[in-house]
């Protein structure tokens, strides 16, 4: 075997080209056909192709490319900028003349402009379905740079990358180089929601709540007589010397709450078109669930969150920043899959989940045991508001044969379903970001501190 000008054989890792194979069967046949016919004309035709060859394959390259995926951010928002790189380096001492760069990524994260140095294309979100080319010199690493959108949450991958490259101006080529992808974390768009103030149950003795009990705050909840353990500073002066009687201005306590809230993923509808289309039921209880927490933990209250579905996984209570990030990190892994088997009573029922808690339930009502698990939750006397998270333009299947008949009747027996939910005392609201929960928090609140039947 041939060696280089220092010895060394040429690496495992490449490969003779094509263009190699042709010149070599040229120059022999040049050879050949000289010495049977005789001819030198034919030895001096052969000898340029023969020193051509032996000046490109004077150094051949001993080692590989190496290959490496990077993100500018690791951790990005529905629709924030997308910046990647895919960099190609040279570490052998011989320039590669020829490097073809081409990398898989994620159909939720578009690359609107790619290209070498900074000098990208515009390829207008088209995907990267088409190589790149480049020259690497010795020691050095370029970079691919992809620049785009990230179109929906989760986990999308950047990769798997692939790349070949020619040496002695093409006569090598090395083995493919693959590098395993990256996985950037695109964190779900918090929609603007707002919710009032009051809570079911006192949970803690401090927060920011204003509830409708009785006790120190600064909630006005209206004058009454004197009593003894009231504060001299809360005597309503005027009242008292018009009534001839000390009278004190009663307020209502200021308290933090535990809110739960549970994810139905028994079962997915509708088709998601990321960020700035449609949104699937996934979608939606994912970007609802955001919202909710980030509007709780805001306030100082305790959030937690529960998956109802096969593998029941749950987050326990906590409050903070830190509980916020938690949260978002939980939410990547949200899916939806559905489960011949009743998803167990111990991990959803009643008993695992605090007597104070508001249990916030989002979901579409496409089977039967999610109104099951409401009804279990009410009966068990939980504060329970269930967000319908269907589409509310789901179009029916097909529009051919008994299709739109069986979609309507789908329709009026969720409906029905609805209304049974309803006289159990769970409210179902359709969830539309900020204000979705504020009447049904007020009436939760109101029936939580009414007196109950038969009570003395």
């Amino acid at each position: 075997m041939p060696t280089s000008e220092d010895g060394q054989q040429p690496a495992a890792g490449w490969a003779p080209t094509w263009a190699l194979g042709r010149v070599v069967l040229l120059t022999g046949l040049l050879l050949i056909a000289a010495v049977l016919l005789g001819r030198v004309d034919l030895v001096v035709l052969a000898a340029p192709f023969a020193l051509g060859t032996a000046y490109a394959l004077r150094r051949r390259p001993t080692a590989a490319p190496y290959l490496e995926i990077a993100a500018a951010d690791g951790q990005l928002v529905e629709g924030g900028p997308l910046a990647a790189r895919v960099s190609v380096g040279n570490p052998d001492t011989v320039p590669y003349h020829l490097a073809v760069v081409r990398t898989r990524i994620s159909p939720w994260l578009r690359v609107d402009r790619a290209g070498f140095g900074g000098g990208g294309t515009d390829i207008g979100g088209s995907g990267l379905d088409r190589p790149f080319v480049t020259a690497i010199p010795t020691g050095v690493a370029v970079d691919l740079e992809l620049t785009g959108t990230a179109l929906r949450w989760g986990r999308h991958p950047v990769g798997r990358a692939g790349a070949r490259v020619a040496a002695a101006d093409g006569l090598l080529v090395s083995r493919a180089v693959v590098t395993e992808p990256v996985r950037l974390r695109v964190y779900p768009m918090t929609e603007p929601f707002e919710a009032v103030e009051a809570m079911p149950r006192a949970a803690g003795l401090v927060g920011a709540h204003h509830s409708r009990r009785p006790g120190e705050g600064g909630e006005l909840a209206g004058v009454r007589v004197f009593a003894p353990g009231d504060r001299l500073r809360r005597i309503d002066w005027r009242v008292s010397l018009r009534a001839r009687q000390l009278h004190v201005a009663a307020t209502l306590s200021d308290r933090d709450a535990e809110v739960v809230v549970l994810l139905d993923v028994l079962a997915e509808a509708g088709r998601s078109g990321g960020v700035r289309g449609a949104a699937s039921v996934l979608d939606t209880t994912v970007r609802a669930a955001a919202a909710i927490a980030e509007h709780y933990l805001h306030r100082g209250d305790r959030v937690a969150l529960l998956e109802y579905g096969p593998t029941a996984r749950r987050l326990r209570p906590a409050t903070g920043r830190r509980q916020y990030l938690t949260v978002l990190e939980w939410l990547l892994d949200t899916r939806a899959e559905a489960s011949p088997h009743e998803p167990y009573d111990q991990v959803f029922g009643p008993q695992v989940l605090s007597a104070d808690a508001l249990v916030v339930v989002l979901t579409p009502l496409l089977d039967e045991r999610s109104a099951q698990m409401l009804a279990r939750l009410a009966r068990g006397g939980r504060f329970v508001v269930a967000v319908d998270t269907l589409p509310a333009d789901l179009s029916p299947p097909g529009e051919k044969g008994w299709a739109p008949v069986a979609y309507r009747l789908w329709r009026l027996d969720r409906d029905t379903m609805i209304g049974q939910l309803r006289e159990h005392g769970v409210p179902v609201v359709p969830w539309a970001g900020a204000g979705s929960l504020d009447q049904v928090l007020r009436d939760v609140a109101r029936l939580a501190t009414a007196p109950r039947v038969g009570a003395r």
